[in-house]
C-alpha cells in the first residue's frame, strides 16, 4: 500500500473507498460494483492529475523525499547489468551511504556511483539516510580516478538530504573531501551525466552532480540548503520551511529555468513512487540521450564544455 503524504488525503480516501468496493465486488453472490469502482477510478485519476499539475515547492519536497521513491539499488537492478560494486577510499573505510562500481548500461561499460538511502529501518541505518561522510566522497573520487584511467562514461544518481554533518566527519576532513569530489568531476576526460532522482542537498549533492548533463527527476528538488535549514537560519523557526521552500527555487522547473538542470525527466502521474519501474524507465531513456549527446566529443572539448556550463549558471 502506497504512503499518502498530508496534501493527498482526499485522494487515500477515494483509494479506500476503491478498496472497499473492490472487497465487496470479490465476495460470492455480491452485486456487480464494477461500473462504481471504474467511477471513482476515473475521479482518484482527475484528483491526482489536477493536483500534481499545481504542486507547491514545499509539496514537492515532500514528494521528493517520498520513502517509496525508486532508490539507487532499485535503479541498479532495472538499468545496469554485471554490476560489480567498488568498496572504500583506501584511506580509512567504507561509507555505505555511496555506493558505486562498474557496469553495463545497455551493453555499454560504464562507472556508476551514487548515494543510497534505504528502504526499511535496518537499511536506512546502514547506508545512514544517504547521508555520506569524507570516505564516501573519497571513494567516489577513486571511482572517478578508474573510470578516467579506463575512459569510461560516469553515470551518477543523487539522493541525498546532505552530507553527514556529524563530528567525527568534520574531524576527517568533510569540507575538503566534497571540494575534492566537485573539483574531479570538474577535471574529468569522461563524460558525466548526473540525475537528481530525489534530493540534491547542499555540497554533498554537488560532488556527486557536477556533470556535463545534469537530469532531474520531474519532482526532485536541488538547493543550497534544505528548506528547514535556511528557514531556521533566516526566521529563527523551521515553522517558515514552505517560504523558505519557494524562495530557494528548489524545484526542478525552476531549476531547468536558471540553467542548473539542463532537462526534466517525467515521472508518471502521481510521482515516481506510485510507479517505480515506468519512472526508471524513463530514467533510463533520459540518461541515455545525454550520453548519445557527447558520442564522439573530444576529451579537452568534455572539460571546456563543462567548465563552460558552470560558469554560465546565474549570469543574465
Amino acid at each position: 500500500m502506497i504512503t499518502f503524504l498530508d496534501f493527498e488525503k482526499p485522494i487515500a480516501e477515494l483509494e479506500g473507498r476503491i478498496r472497499d468496493l473492490r472487497k465487496l465486488s470479490g465476495h460470492e453472490g455480491s452485486l456487480d460494483l464494477s461500473d462504481e469502482v471504474d467511477r471513482l477510478q476515473s475521479k482518484r485519476d482527475r484528483m491526482l492529475s489536477e493536483t500534481y499539475a499545481g504542486l507547491s515547492p514545499w509539496q514537492k519536497a515532500q514528494v521528493a523525499r517520498h520513502p517509496e521513491r525508486p532508490h539507487l539499488s532499485d535503479i541498479l537492478a532495472s538499468l545496469f547489468t554485471e554490476f560489480t560494486p567498488l568498496a572504500g577510499d583506501r584511506s580509512f573505510g567504507e561509507d555505505n551511504a555511496i555506493i558505486g562500481g562498474l557496469a553495463r548500461f545497455n551493453g555499454r561499460a560504464v562507472m556508476v556511483m551514487g548515494n543510497e538511502k534505504g528502504a526499511n529501518t535496518e537499511s536506512r541505518i546502514r547506508h545512514n539516510f544517504g547521508m555520506a561522510r569524507p570516505e564516501g566522497y573519497r571513494k567516489a573520487v577513486r571511482l572517478m580516478d578508474l573510470a578516467d584511467r579506463f575512459q569510461l562514461p560516469i553515470l551518477s544518481f543523487v539522493d541525498t538530504p546532505g552530507a553527514y554533518p556529524g563530528i567525527g566527519a568534520e574531524e576527517r576532513g568533510q569540507s575538503e573531501a566534497i571540494a575534492r569530489s566537485t573539483e574531479r568531476c570538474l577535471r574529468l576526460s569522461v563524460p558525466l551525466v548526473s540525475t537528481i532522482v530525489g534530493e540534491g542537498g547542499s555540497g554533498g549533492a554537488v560532488a556527486l552532480a557536477a556533470g556535463n548533463k545534469v537530469l532531474m527527476m520531474e519532482h526532485a528538488i536541488y538547493s543550497v540548503i534544505s528548506p528547514e535549514g535556511c528557514a531556521s537560519i533566516l526566521w529563527r523557526t523551521a515553522d517558515k520551511a514552505k517560504d523558505a521552500a519557494t524562495a530557494l527555487k528548489i524545484t526542478a522547473q525552476d531549476l531547468l529555468k536558471l540553467g542548473v538542470a539542463d532537462a526534466i525527466i517525467p515521472e508518471p502521474l502521481g510521482g515516481a513512487h506510485r510507479e517505480p519501474g515506468r519512472a526508471i524507465q524513463s530514467l533510463g531513456e533520459a540518461v541515455q540521450d545525454a550520453l548519445n549527446e557527447m558520442d564522439g566529443i573530444p576529451a579537452d572539448r568534455l572539460r571546456q564544455l563543462r567548465r563552460e556550463r558552470f560558469l554560465a549558471i546565474g549570469r543574465a
